[in-house]
């Protein structure tokens, strides 16, 4: 499978890899046909997410969008950050192989789930978006191919887990 040079970079070395403590928002997102798992942690002041931390169990390719989006998301107030989607991780990536394509709707839907936690806590629930992909947590008919690559990642020195 060719990767671009940005995932390449992305997955050896991830940006803002653990989880914030007393985080002010936490998105989990799962996919259980590729068993990949993202979880976000942001801290906001000010309207702005000043900080932006992640998780995630799965493939190079989960990993690399995970760290593109916690990147493209720092610094953007809320309202910014849930308009990042799938197209522009997968753009500042260098694109994706179609079958990782997938991979960023998880990273982008993390990221929206942590700030509509943010919302709903703060009392805007009037401000919650939906996620890319509605049909997240429920198995579809055909799994992805990534599902049984030899990629995936199991925190085992043959692949990565980013934590």
């Amino acid at each position: 499978m060719n990767y671009s040079d940005t995932v390449m970079d992305h997955f050896m070395n991830p940006r803002n890899v653990g989880e914030l403590e007393h985080p002010d928002g936490i998105g989990q997102i799962g996919n259980i046909n590729c068993g990949d798992i993202m979880r976000m942690t942001i801290r906001v002041s000010d309207n702005r997410i000043t900080d932006i931390k992640f998780k995630t169990f799965g493939c190079g390719a989960a990993i690399a969008v995970s760290s593109m989006v916690t990147e493209m998301a720092k610094g953007k107030t809320l309202e910014e950050a849930v308009r990042i989607n799938r197209d522009d991780v997968a753009r500042a990536l260098g694109g994706l192989p179609e079958k990782k394509l997938h991979c960023s709707n998880l990273g982008t839907d993390a990221l929206k789930a942590a700030v509509n936690d943010y919302w709903k806590k703060h009392g805007h629930p009037e401000k919650v978006v939906p996620l890319e992909d509605e049909h997240l947590e429920q198995e579809s008919e055909q799994p992805h191919a990534c599902c049984h690559s030899p990629e995936r990642g199991d925190g085992q020195s043959s692949s990565r887990m980013a934590s």
